[in-house]
């Protein structure tokens, strides 16, 4: 078996409180139970710093710059991989002839160099790219900003063809996995199911006295959500609301601070948002974008009671009978009226934990691994 692992992350990814750190946090921890000596290579950018938490995972951390200068954005590469190019990392990569894991396309500028030939190569994505960009830009409304995503949008589709040469693409959900399947059918392609932090169901029985929306309120796709649901759904009921998440913008605080009954959270720890996460009474989940895999989903479906999502939010995955399925804000506004109240029994405890199972930590692993030799 392959003990060794280098895995290169667009991020540092501690603390793991958005989807892709999640996933690449979680997936360290579990190889490192399984005796995997990862070798991780991160790029630091923005308030994530040096992590002491990766460090005890890690048989190795190296920390990148990643160079956002204004002259990046002027490359035919995605500004998003561009910035990322290090001639470090390439030369760290050659120390040795350990299998590589290229964390999502903006990591993937050293797939087809020549050196890295024939190295084990494997490509793990969190969302079709240039769909999830085109996404943000019809969500976001500064005119630069949403044609920055529409030019990098195209740039990463045009880039996306860099995958051929991974030996294998790790999908995060059935429909991706399709969508890999198709575009690159020479490919081996595997459905493999983002990684979190619950290795059991934790969820308790009871009842909770507010309704929770989640997420990273930072990206339009959350920000959007959010006011989505005040607008159509929450302005309508009574009950306590909480919104919590990341540096939500302006526009949408003062949104917030116009209803009494809903409350926002920002900023709050890794322990004060899983508190908050596991003693509401309501989830309610809204997306526009039926891409990747919400591992916001998979975290109030381990540690929550009841979920309210849309469709949108279920696509590519086998959770549906896990969830209350609302499409139109009335059927948002009935649903939590039925269910405010109700206790969240051992029952349905049990009922969650069969539907979970298919999202099981430990056997990720196990067919990680398989894919290392």
């Amino acid at each position: 078996m392959q003990s060794h692992l280098h895995i290169i992350s667009f991020d540092i990814p501690y603390p793991a409180n958005y989807g892709g750190a999640i996933d690449v946090f979680h997936k360290i921890r579990c190889l490192h139970a399984q005796g995997i000596k990862v070798i991780l290579h991160c790029f630091e950018y923005g308030d994530r710093k040096s992590s002491p938490e990766l460090e005890k995972l890690c048989e190795k951390v190296y920390y990148y710059k990643r160079n956002t200068s204004f002259i990046n954005q002027l490359s035919l590469l995605p500004f998003n991989v561009k910035s990322r190019i290090s001639n470090e990392l390439k030369q760290n990569l050659l120390k040795d002839n350990y299998p590589i894991l290229f964390e999502v396309l903006h990591t993937c500028y050293l797939l087809n160099d020549p050196d890295f030939k024939n190295r084990k190569k494997l490509f793990r994505h969190s969302n079709i790219e240039h769909d999830y960009f085109v996404e943000l830009a019809k969500g976001e409304k500064s005119f630069f900003k949403k044609l920055y995503l529409k030019i990098e949008a195209f740039k990463l589709k045009r880039f996306e063809k860099q995958i051929t040469y991974a030996d294998c693409i790790l999908s995060v959900s059935e429909t991706d996995l399709n969508y890999f399947k198709k575009t690159y059918p020479n490919t081996q392609s595997i459905y493999l199911p983002s990684f979190h932090q619950f290795d059991e169901l934790q969820g308790k029985a009871g009842r909770g006295n507010y309704i929770l929306y989640h997420g990273n309120l930072s990206i339009s796709e959350n920000y959007n959500a959010a006011l989505w649901l005040i607008k159509h759904v929450f302005s309508k009921i009574a009950h306590p609301v909480v919104i919590a998440g990341l540096n939500p913008p302006s526009h949408l605080v003062e949104e917030i601070k116009k209803h009494s009954h809903i409350s926002l959270k920002q900023n709050c720890s890794e322990l004060e948002m899983q508190t908050l996460i596991e003693e509401a009474q309501i989830h309610c989940l809204y997306t526009e974008q039926a891409t990747g895999l919400k591992l916001k989903l998979l975290n109030v479906l381990f540690s929550g009671k009841f979920v309210i999502v849309n469709t949108n939010m279920l696509v590519g995955t086998s959770l549906n009978n896990a969830c209350q399925i609302s499409n139109t804000p009335q059927q948002y506004v009935d649903t939590i009226n039925q269910f405010f109240t109700k206790e969240f029994s051992k029952e349905d405890i049990e009922k969650r934990k069969s539907i979970v199972a298919s999202m099981n930590n430990q056997e990720k692993t196990k067919q990680l691994i398989s894919l290392l030799s």
